[in-house]
C-alpha cells in the first residue's frame, strides 16, 4: 500500500506547521471529509492530560479524564455537522492488543459515541497489503491534501510529509475507505474485546 505515495515524500513539514496546515483545512473538507488510518501500536501524547494519566499507570483517572473532555469532542462533533464535514477513521489492531490500543480504544469510542465513523481492521487482515512494511500512518483531508505523519523512536509525532497531486490524495483516500468498508464497527469490537476483557471498562 506503500505504493500509493508513489515513492514520493512530499513536502516536510514539522509538527507545528502541520497541526496548523490540519486544521486550517480540516474545517473546509467538505462532502469528501476527512480520512484517518492509525496503524501503529504504540504513541506518545505528551501535553494531552488523558493520555498522560495513561502512562502513568492511572487508568481510572485517565478514563474520568476522557470523560471530561467528553463535552468538547461532542462540541467538535456539532461544529462538524453544521460544516458538512464528515470524519472516518480505521484503527488497526495487533493481537495481543497492546496496553496504548486498548486505552486508544477508549478515547476513540467516545469520538465514536459523538459522530465519529470508526472502524477497526485486524492486523492479520494485511498481509498482502503489508508485503513492502507496514501501512503508513495517513490523514487525508477534502480532495486537496494527503498527509504522512511522522513520529520519532519513541512514537510521538514529529510531522508529517504533505502531499498534493489530486490524484495520489485521491488513491490514498480511496484505500482508507476500502480498509473503512472491509473493518468492523467499532462499537460491536469494542464491546467484545475491550469491554467483556479481563481489565475492560
Amino acid at each position: 500500500m506503500r505504493d500509493l505515495l508513489d515513492g514520493t515524500t512530499g513536502e516536510p513539514m514539522t509538527r507545528a506547521d502541520y497541526l496548523v496546515d490540519f486544521w486550517d483545512r480540516f474545517w473546509t473538507a467538505g462532502g469528501a471529509g476527512v480520512w484517518k488510518l492509525e496503524r501503529g501500536q504504540h504513541f506518545r501524547e505528551p501535553g494531552y492530560d488523558v493520555w498522560e494519566a495513561f502512562d502513568r499507570g492511572d487508568w481510572a483517572g485517565s478514563l474520568r479524564l476522557l470523560e471530561v473532555d467528553r463535552a468538547q469532542i461532542a462540541a467538535e462533533h456539532r461544529r462538524m455537522r453544521q460544516r458538512g464535514v464528515a470524519l472516518s477513521w480505521v484503527r488497526v489492531v495487533e493481537r495481543p492488543i497492546s496496553a496504548y490500543v486498548r486505552w486508544n480504544l477508549h478515547v476513540l469510542r467516545v469520538r465514536q459515541q459523538c459522530g465519529t465513523d470508526a472502524r477497526v481492521v485486524g492486523a492479520g487482515t494485511l498481509a498482502a497489503r503489508e508485503a513492502a512494511g507496514p501501512l503508513p500512518e495517513l490523514v487525508t483531508v477534502g480532495t486537496s491534501v494527503a498527509y504522512e505523519l511522522r513520529y520519532d523512536g519513541d512514537g510521538t509525532l514529529d510531522g508529517a510529509y504533505r502531499h498534493t497531486d489530486p490524484d495520489l490524495v485521491r488513491r490514498c483516500r480511496r484505500a482508507i475507505a476500502d480498509l473503512h468498508a472491509a473493518g468492523e464497527p467499532l462499537r460491536g469490537y469494542f464491546l467484545r474485546e475491550v469491554a467483556a476483557a479481563p481489565g475492560g471498562s
